[in-house]
């Protein structure tokens, strides 16, 4: 058997399951048969979408997923603003709060 036949052969059939040399042997066809139902099994087709689960998972479907928008720059934004004022605040009170006379 050439070399183009056996890598031919090769890519169709996995190579632990079975072997190009093995293909036309008799001792080897009930095993080429047990192959040959395992990928009849096998689901055909596209594979279910996933649905998204948690809030992290429910938020990056809605917002990177199919409809992508720039809205999550947007939210980071807002979040380091606000963490930015509440320290301002914090730091702010805490240094001025003896001096309520």
């Amino acid at each position: 058997m050439s070399f183009v036949t056996r890598r031919a052969l090769s890519t169709l059939i996995p190579p632990k399951i079975a072997s190009p040399k093995a293909i036309g042997a008799a001792p080897d066809a009930l095993r080429m048969q047990r192959v040959v139902s395992f990928y009849e099994k096998l689901p055909r087709g596209a594979a279910p979408e996933v649905k998204a689960k948690g809030l992290l998972g429910r938020y990056q479907a809605k917002y990177f997923g199919k409809n992508a928008s720039a809205t999550p720059i947007v939210h980071a934004l807002l979040f380091l603003i606000g963490i930015g004022y509440a320290q301002n605040y914090y730091f702010h009170l805490r240094h001025h709060k003896n001096n309520a006379h």
